[in-house]
């Protein structure tokens, strides 16, 4: 099977790989997640390994690892000359996802190319309507799906019996069944050998190689603004605490991984399995880094054990604090209480425990008040680590019309929680970047003389390098410089909304 393409007057011949499936991801930086490290694409992983099963030629090519663009991924593409070739986005990846699918075809028009991730399974009739080089998306729990889509395709059967995909039919867009998820999660195959290991690094721990694990699929609480409960329908799953043990073993001893991010979205949802799950880490006794997200009601629930979850590994543990208005979290079902927050952190503290708060801004009743009693919070609080948000209406959620009337912005590439989308009655966007960066500048201008007299620890060490990481970083200077230069601007558009 050939191809020829006619580039300039180069002519360009390569043979296709029929058997061959790329996984790629596009070339998106928000300028935050990437500031403390490179993250493996632990979605892609499971996704390769299903795709093994099917007897085809499986790669993994994470381009925005590697700091790769469109050129050097064009080059990809012409060296691979992949049959299929698969992306994941979420809504602020999902336009460099679908160029980068549009590359795949442009180089070989008979690419077949698959899309997943959570803003492709709510709004696939948008992703399908505006590029024709997506030629399927896998919607929900990909692994099971793509598996299924690959053997009909390779079958050349019909695509309507896959359930759980949508695809262009004569101009019609065709959503199938609905596919149900895994009933267990203890049999996903990874494909941990696909990875280039040596671009994965936690800057903040020298010499580290950064890893991911999954030990729980789904979060079956209500806040209103989380993409999670409604992608997963309120379910949740969790795997063999011994199989996750057995698993970190195995990437320790295989590929000199010591750092691991829980990616679960509410791993310590049941008390039972997660005291198990530290019992059965703790058995395996592996020098290994393990880095979290819970709910700080947890925290509380296990504050007799939380010498466990140390001895475990576990040294990082991040919340959503989001507001210091109570009544704000009431009505976004967030069923936390502010007062029992600090008692949080304080635990983690008498631990050794890394904390990190992060708080939202930017809603759409939000006032220059307002904000300034939520950044008093952070301080109130004193995490280790905060992290000031805007508030983002996804595309899909439930609200999302409800607000229109305040988005300023419908380009995706800015709903990372960093760039205002959204802009307040009583506040203009401006005003909101404003105060963000005044928040990080009062919140770590006090932080850093109590990391330098902290006593010598490995907290000590770890926070004064994410201090350094943070502040060397352009992009942070680059929106903390926005926030001085925009201070009179914003000043003066605060006065004009308080005469009008």
């Amino acid at each position: 099977m050939q191809l020829t393409e006619v580039q300039g007057s180069c002519q360009i011949k390569a043979a296709a790989n029929p058997n061959k499936i790329l996984f790629v991801t596009p070339p998106y930086h928000s300028g935050v997640d990437e500031i403390a490290g490179r993250w493996i694409p632990l979605g892609l992983a499971y996704l390769a390994g299903a795709a093994r099963q099917t007897n085809l030629d499986v790669e993994i090519y994470d381009a925005m690892a590697k700091g790769h663009a469109y050129p050097e991924i064009e080059q990809r593409f012409r060296e691979s000359m992949a049959a299929y070739v698969a992306s994941s986005a979420i809504t602020a990846s999902i336009n460099d996802a679908v160029k980068t699918l549009e590359l795949a075809k442009k180089i070989k028009p008979d690419t077949v190319t698959i899309l997943g991730g959570i803003h492709p399974t709510f709004m696939y009739e948008e992703v399908l309507e505006s590029s024709a080089s997506v030629d399927y998306i896998v919607i929900g729990e990909g692994e099971v799906t793509l598996r299924h889509l690959l053997e009909v395709l390779e079958a050349g059967g019909n695509p309507e019996t896959v359930s759980g995909i949508a695809f262009r039919k004569g101009g019609t867009v065709i959503k199938t069944d609905e596919r149900a998820f895994m009933e267990t999660l203890d049999d996903l195959p990874a494909a941990w050998d696909l990875l280039d290991w040596q671009d994965y690094t936690c800057l903040a721990i020298p010499g580290s190689r950064m890893g991911a694990i999954s030990t729980s699929r789904g979060c079956d609480h209500d806040c209103t603004f989380c993409s999670q409960q409604k992608f997963w329908e309120k379910s949740w799953r969790a795997r063999d605490p011994r199989k996750v043990a057995d698993e970190l073993v195995y990437l320790y001893a295989t590929y000199h991984v010591n750092v691991f991010m829980i990616t679960d979205e509410y791993p310590t949802k049941n008390w039972e399995r997660w005291e198990a799950l530290l019992d059965a880490v703790i058995a395996k006794n592996i020098p290994v880094y393990l880095l979290m997200e819970t709910r700080a009601a947890d925290i509380l629930r296990d504050r007799d054990i939380i010498w466990k979850y140390r001895k475990a590994g576990i040294i990082y543990i991040s919340f959503g604090v989001e507001t210091a208005d109570q009544s704000a979290l009431d009505a976004m079902k967030k069923e936390q209480d502010i007062e029992e927050m600090k008692r949080v952190f304080d635990i983690l503290r008498e631990h050794e425990i890394v904390s990190e708060a992060s708080f939202m801004v930017g809603f759409p009743d939000e006032t220059p008040d307002s904000i300034k009693k939520t950044m008093q919070l952070a301080q109130q609080f004193n995490p280790d680590i905060a992290n000031f948000f805007t508030f983002t209406p996804w595309p899909y959620a439930d609200q999302y019309n409800d607000l229109k009337p305040f988005i300023r912005t419908y380009d995706y590439r800015k709903y990372n929680l960093v760039d205002p989308v959204l802009e307040p009655h009583k506040m203009s966007t401006l005003q909101v970047e404003v105060a963000i960066a005044d928040g990080y500048r009062r919140f770590y201008m006090g932080k850093i003389m109590e990391y330098m007299t902290m006593n010598a620890s490995f907290k000590r060490d770890y926070l004064m390098r994410i201090t350094k990481l943070f502040m060397g970083s352009s992009f942070v200077m680059k929106k903390l410089g926005l926030g001085i230069l925009g201070k009179i601007p914003a000043k003066m558009e605060e006065m004009r909304r308080g005469k009008g």
